[in-house]
């Protein structure tokens, strides 16, 4: 899969205590837009999903600090709120899969995001599908990862009304507001 992160080129070097050896890390910017998903045609396309858990251990106005699980790894991500039309800064470290899920467990205080993502190719492009699960059941939202704010792509016909700037929509605010307990 192509990888469309904006890349800063200034590394980072973190210590790791559980390493001998350093890890290098790369600041990035996210370009993202968010849809609403209308009908189950994009399943014909679908890749095989992957179970994703999530909660977050810190969030405020300017960032949040998320600890997720998926694939059999483990994550800790901290990701600004947007400073443009479609991006946001976001710091993406692998962590050891026993300390995401302990994390998790331990120091999150509402109950998990979990979802099943899904990878669609769409006129050459790679959507993120994501198939929300427990407290967030019945919310399914698409996702694409731009090179640009201002990148031409297509919507396809199974992508209906686009939530990129609702903040009902953000994984922490699911987090904080599942969508179960939204008013009709």
């Amino acid at each position: 899969m192509k990888n469309t992160h904006q890349y800063d080129y200034t590394i980072y070097i973190a210590l790791n205590s559980r390493l001998s050896t350093p890890n290098c890390f790369v600041m990035a910017f996210e370009i993202e837009r968010k849809f609403l998903v209308l009908n189950d045609n994009w399943r014909a396309k679908a890749s095989t999903g992957t179970f994703y858990r999530q909660g977050y251990l810190s969030f405020d106005k300017r960032c949040a600090v998320r600890v997720r699980m998926a694939g059999g790894r483990g994550f800790i991500s901290v990701k600004s709120q947007e400073e443009g039309r479609f991006t946001r800064r976001e710091f993406d470290y692998e962590i050891p899969l026993k300390d995401a899920e302990e994390m998790i467990e331990a120091l999150c205080d509402y109950p998990p995001v979990d979802k099943i993502r899904y990878m669609v190719e769409e006129a050459g492009m790679t959507w993120e599908i994501d198939v929300f699960t427990g407290a967030n059941d019945g919310l399914v939202v698409a996702e694409i990862e731009l090179e640009s704010e201002d990148q031409p792509f297509r919507i396809p016909d199974w992508a209906g009304a686009e939530v990129t700037h609702d903040e009902r929509y953000l994984n922490v605010s699911l987090y904080l507001h599942p969508f179960k307990e939204w008013s009709p």
